[in-house]
């Protein structure tokens, strides 16, 4: 059998049309539908986060899960690190301390993160200096929902939502009485020394879990050839993370509570101590006394700042939540389903033993779903989601004066199956207010956001996806009011008060197949929005940018996928890729928009042992906004290799070597505020054991 692939050149531009990539890919279906073997169905697996419980191939808009032995290869220190390098999800890289998935070109609040359905608080959509306090050694699934059709968890979502699934609150009595698991992990470009483990016991109607995980790492080696030297200055990162949960359990389901608290402490590279009497004249920067020519093309000074000492992030995050679920509990409702919690995060950001700004977000949020039975044919869930935050800074870099936003969402989820068709609507209606707290500026925002999506099995095997969305999100307090320097971006930023909602159109197209030999998930997208809000730089000097949070209609299109083909039940080999093409439509680019990828991966096993190889090859990306550099292509090689075992007892227990850009490659995220200040990690090999009991 002769198959061919078709994709589109990382350098062309007009051959880079997603849009005519996605009809060519469409057609390999027709040409391989006689020649494949006999079905082979992949395992299904529930997106929690979809609401309804549906699998990946129910699902109308994009979709990917990450579990198993999967989830445990591919962890990293962060959730955005863990995430890098699935189709369309790149990461924000603030050293190691802090990063945040970037999804589709877009982050920070347009890219929802969540804990097991619950809003994680923390202030990492505030800057990306600020870490996610979501622990990935913790986590036992991650989802990632494309797109903005998730509207169940947030209109503003317009990015895509990412959902850790964790055990903190049990939700049944173990078999056996107790179960658990343990990890240590080490790696070489940062000494990484890292453990987690897990435990649940219960008898009854009473289930215990505690869990705990810890990191420890100096600063990291970058790729051969780095004019900064062989490591990023302030690039470690110590974190530890803990967890207790009670529930009781019955047979219709469960009522439980967790505290967890988190303790990191990481530094920040790249920060300037130069900017400090750095202001501004109208729409200019002036630094000191100096006179400054403001051209387009940035300026050329040879002063010197002082990079000697790095600042230090030191972040403590509590957190109490309640979980729980009742089904049948009344006739005509399913599931009764309840999140809510309370978090209270601060982090100090310490200069030569100082604390120089201190931030704080105090948090409560509460989620309840209603989930009913078939009526007329209509399955679905309505429900309602309140969360106040309190946010401030004080200190030297407090660029935002203290806010207080609240916020209330009402939504309904409904599907209707007829024949090999999945047709389904989503409704929701958001009301945010923003009040500063010195100034007494309040500004409130409303916004209905409505999709409609539908799944066609149109034969054995295949889906073709399509979604339609209107999704409204309201400007966070810190893009109305900020003004100030922020130092760890090398930004002065300036919010406005007058900002409106966005509102984005977005039209999502995915053809699946999900048996046979060879299987595939293709997405093509393209998402117009209204008031577009981003940082449009009016002005730099020596580095420092003047930052104005603008509003102009913006165009996202995109196309992302991978294709794997399986020659033995033993081996078989994956072709991924992803592009998003990012504009303002009255012309100009948007800064920080990922580059073009495409990856070869072969992965084999054999009896005990599992192995994969991988070439990621990532673009050049020379479309920059204005006072924005580009950044040069790289290819990276990563390989994968497992043993898998059992004790006398029967205990599985599994031993992981995996090596991550190999050819030491110097490489730059183009996504990251400081790319320069910190490139992306060099050769590293990290050596891990686990057993679960």
């Amino acid at each position: 059998m002769t198959t061919t692939f078709f994709f589109f050149s990382l350098r062309a531009p007009h051959a880079r049309r997603p849009v005519a990539c996605a009809a060519l890919l469409a057609l390999m279906p027709a040409a391989w539908a006689q020649a494949q073997e006999p079905a082979a169905r992949l395992p299904e697996v529930t997106v929690s986060a979809s609401g309804l419980q549906l699998g990946v191939s129910e699902m109308t808009q994009p979709a990917s899960i990450i579990e198993g032995d999967a989830l445990v290869r591919r962890r990293e220190a962060t959730l955005g690190g863990s995430l890098d390098g699935e189709p369309g999800i790149a990461a924000s890289h603030f050293g190691a301390g802090a990063s945040r998935p970037v999804i589709r070109g877009m982050d920070g609040p347009r890219v929802k993160v969540l804990a097991d359905g619950a809003e994680v608080h923390d202030a990492s959509t505030v800057s990306p200096d600020h870490a996610v306090v979501a622990e990935p050694l913790l986590a036992t699934q991650v989802e990632v929902l494309r797109g903005p059709s998730a509207l169940v968890y947030g209109a503003g979502a317009v990015g895509g939502v990412v959902n850790v699934l964790d055990g903190k609150v049990p939700t049944a009595i173990p078999e056996k009485g107790y179960e658990g698991s343990a990890e240590l992990r080490a790696g070489s470009a940062a000494h990484e020394k890292a453990g987690a483990f897990a435990i649940t016991g219960g008898a009854g109607h009473i289930a215990v879990h505690a869990e705990a995980a810890g990191r420890s790492s100096s600063d990291y080696r970058v790729g051969k050839g780095w004019e900064g030297g062989a490591r990023v200055p302030g690039s470690f990162n110590d974190t530890s993370t803990g967890s207790v949960g009670l529930s009781w359990v019955g047979s219709r389901g469960y009522l439980g509570l967790a505290v967890t608290r988190q303790n990191a402490r990481y530094g920040l590279p790249g920060h300037s101590h130069g900017f400090e009497d750095c202001h501004t004249h109208g729409d200019h920067l002036h630094c000191g006394g100096h006179d400054h020519d403001h051209g387009e093309e940035g300026h050329e000074h040879d002063h010197d700042h002082d990079h000697a000492d790095v600042p230090v992030v030191d972040l403590r995050s509590e957190r109490v939540e309640i979980r729980g679920e009742l089904r049948d509990p009344f006739a005509g409702v399913s599931a009764l389903r309840l999140r809510a919690g309370t978090t209270d995060y601060v982090h100090d950001e310490v200069e030569d033993g100082t604390v120089a700004t201190t931030f704080r977000n105090k948090a409560h949020d509460l989620r309840v779903e209603l989930q009913h039975q078939p009526i007329a044919g209509w399955r679905g869930l309505l429900g309602v989601q309140t969360a106040e935050r309190k946010f401030s800074a004080v200190g030297e870099e407090a660029y935002v004066q203290p806010t207080r936003t609240r916020s209330t969402g009402l939504f309904l989820l409904e599907e209707y199956r007829i024949g090999d068709w999945r047709i389904e609507a989503a409704l929701r209606h958001d009301r945010q207010t923003a009040e500063a707290l010195d100034s007494g500026t309040r500004r409130s925002h409303n916004g209905t956001s409505a999709s409609v999506g539908a799944v066609w099995r149109f034969m054995p095997g295949y889906a073709l996806g399509a979604s339609l969305t209107r999704a409204s999100r309201a400007p966070s307090a810190e893009e109305l009011y900020a003004r100030g320097l922020h130092m760890a971006t090398a930004t002065y930023e300036r919010g406005d008060a007058d900002l409106r909602a966005e509102v984005s159109r977005n039209v999502d197209l995915t053809l699946r197949k999900t048996s046979g030999a060879t299987t595939f998930d293709l997405s093509v997208y393209r998402n117009r929005i209204r008031h577009y809000i981003y940082g449009r730089t009016l002005d730099e000097v020596e580095g420092l940018q003047l930052l104005q949070y603008s509003q102009a209609d913006a165009t996202f299109t995109g196309i992302e996928g991978r294709v794997r083909h399986a020659f033995t039940r033993h081996m078989g080999v994956t072709l991924l890729a992803d592009r998003v093409h990012a504009r303002l439509d009255g012309g100009g680019r948007l800064p920080r928009i990922p580059p073009a990828r495409v990856g070869l991966r072969l992965d084999a096993n054999w009896r005990s042992w599992e192995g994969e190889a991988e070439w990621l090859q990532v673009a050049r990306q020379g479309r920059v906004a204005q006072f924005e550099s580009a950044t040069p292509g790289y290819g990276m090689l990563n390989l994968g290799l497992a043993y898998n075992g059992r004790t006398s007892a029967g205990t599985p227990w599994q031993v992981y070597l995996k090596g991550r850009n190999l050819t030491d490659r110097l490489a730059y995220a183009h996504t990251s505020f400081i790319k320069d200040a910190a490139p992306l990690a060099g050769r590293n090999v990290t050596l891990g054991v686990r057993v679960d009991f």
